[in-house]
């Protein structure tokens, strides 16, 4: 990071990096909870990361509060522009991660309720990856690698592919058995919102590329999700 002749403003910028890095341990420890709370079967620990989703919309708060006067008083160019911008754009999509990761522990209360899924052992496998990928992007941002954000922005195909592994899954034990409707249902919406916690790490990811460059990533996302062309064929 560059010095300033103003010290303020170095401190300012310390201070968003740090808001970033609080805002990103908190939204690892979400997600590895969320996963943690269907594999075990644990509504105590999904009822701790949906109260836990109000600090992280604090911390956007905080992160936009300051972005706000730094844009207006400290009035940045090139390189501190598209750090303050870029924070600004990161700290939106650990918030929408943190929603997803509330989000699965509503469903995994519910299915607590039901008798145990099949199916469910493949959620967290493929919880595991985005945990993986969320804190690769993590680690890039810390040490304002653009490489390594690079890197986090090719795996998103291998999240989308697994995605359309368990849905096709899903759909065929909905259609073996009229009983496996509703818990099935509940682990497509969590499979889907595990997806979604990958594109939005991806979308950070192209935020840092961006920030330590200067030139955004112009090659076309790579995406392996053909859910939407699935067609499950019924037994004769």
């Amino acid at each position: 990071m560059p010095t300033h002749t103003v010290k303020s403003f170095d401190e300012e910028l310390k201070r968003l990096m740090n808001l970033i890095s609080q805002m990103g341990g908190l939204v690892e420890t979400q997600v590895q909870d969320c996963i943690l709370s269907l594999a075990k079967r644990d509504s105590n620990i999904a009822e701790r990361v949906i109260q836990g989703d109000l600090k992280i919309d604090g911390l956007e708060y905080d992160v936009n509060d300051l972005t706000v006067r730094m844009l207006a008083l400290r009035q940045p160019l090139a390189e501190d522009l598209r750090r303050v911008v870029g924070a600004l754009k990161i700290s939106a999509d650990l918030e929408r991660i943190g929603d997803y990761a509330a989000n699965i522990s509503k469903r995994a209360v519910a299915l607590n309720q039901l008798p145990p899924a099949r199916p469910a052992a493949g959620i967290p496998r493929m919880g595991k990856m985005v945990q993986q990928i969320l804190k690769e992007v993590l680690d890039a941002y810390v040490e304002q690698d653009a490489e390594k954000a690079l890197l986090v922005w090719r795996r998103d195909e291998e999240v989308d592919e697994m995605y359309t592994s368990l849905f096709r899954e899903l759909l065929t034990y909905m259609m073996e058995d009229p009983r496996n409707i509703t818990p099935c249902t509940h682990l497509l919406f969590m499979a889907k919102n595990i997806e979604r916690i990958g594109d939005h790490a991806t979308n950070i990811a192209e935020t840092l590329y961006y920030q330590v460059t200067g030139r955004p990533l112009t090659a076309e996302r790579p995406k392996g999700d053909t859910s939407a062309f699935t067609v499950i064929e019924p037994e004769s």
